[in-house]
């Protein structure tokens, strides 16, 4: 099918968290973004936003998680102790925020904030260093979910104004260590043209319909997988 240069590539779905207890986590990420949990009978679990809508799967798997994560969620909050009361442990404090750990581990950020009219803030996500590989990574994500790309003076580039996505912006980082493993967080996207994805330097690690799978899972440039839902 063919593909409106003008339009996105994609849409953003959801994020996915890979987690050993989905009802355990389940219920600190119900607790720490206000959305609805609702488990599943394998095990899995997802939660859903006012509105009805699916913004978060959480999905048991076997691996322990064994490296810091490349994507993590940051979250506004009335007061740090919030997340210390349903289950976080404090990892490091920052000025501005606190990274902490969920009860399974993930990193994650907290912004206190004196009002709090939304809990869902922004991505973090990981990345080579140096400022044009953070802007190269927003720019493809960009052409891929929509959004608008802005360059921070201080050498990191992040995407906001994504249609369909609760996060304020995804923020591009650069790390010094490498992705050595599997991502345990990933975004979700749905698409009418996936091969348009693959022509602009998607790769596929596992197709659509391989043992029953209901969607592709893909890698973008720099090795971070995805998966594409397509009709």
């Amino acid at each position: 099918m063919g593909h409106d240069a003008g339009m996105p590539l994609a849409t953003y779905k959801d994020l996915c968290i890979d987690v050993s207890d989905a009802l355990v986590s389940g219920e600190y990420w119900e607790h720490m973004l206000g959305w609805k949990l609702q488990i599943h009978d394998d095990g899995d679990a997802h939660l859903r936003d006012a509105a009805g809508r699916v913004q978060v799967w959480l999905n048991v798997v076997p691996e322990p998680k064994a490296v810091k994560n490349r994507i993590h969620i940051d979250v506004n909050a009335e007061s740090l102790q919030r997340a210390l009361d349903a289950g976080a442990t404090v990892f490091e404090k920052f000025p501005r925020w606190t990274t902490l750990l969920d009860p399974d581990g993930q990193e994650h950020c907290v912004f206190v904030r004196e009002q709090v009219e939304k809990r869902p803030y922004e991505l973090g996500w990981d990345c080579a260093e140096g400022p044009e590989v953070s802007h190269d990574l927003a720019s493809w994500w960009q052409q891929v979910i929509g959004g608008a790309v802005v360059d921070d003076e201080r050498g990191y580039s992040w995407l906001q104004d994504i249609p369909e996505c609760p996060w304020d912006a995804i923020d591009y980082v650069g790390v010094p260590e490498p992705k050595t493993v599997k991502n345990r967080i990933h975004l979700d996207v749905t698409t009418t043209d996936l091969d348009a994805l693959v022509a602009h330097g998607a790769t596929v690690l596992r197709p659509k319909g391989d043992h029953g799978l209901g969607w592709t899972v893909l890698a973008d440039p720099a090795g971070n997988e995805f998966c594409a839902f397509t009709d």
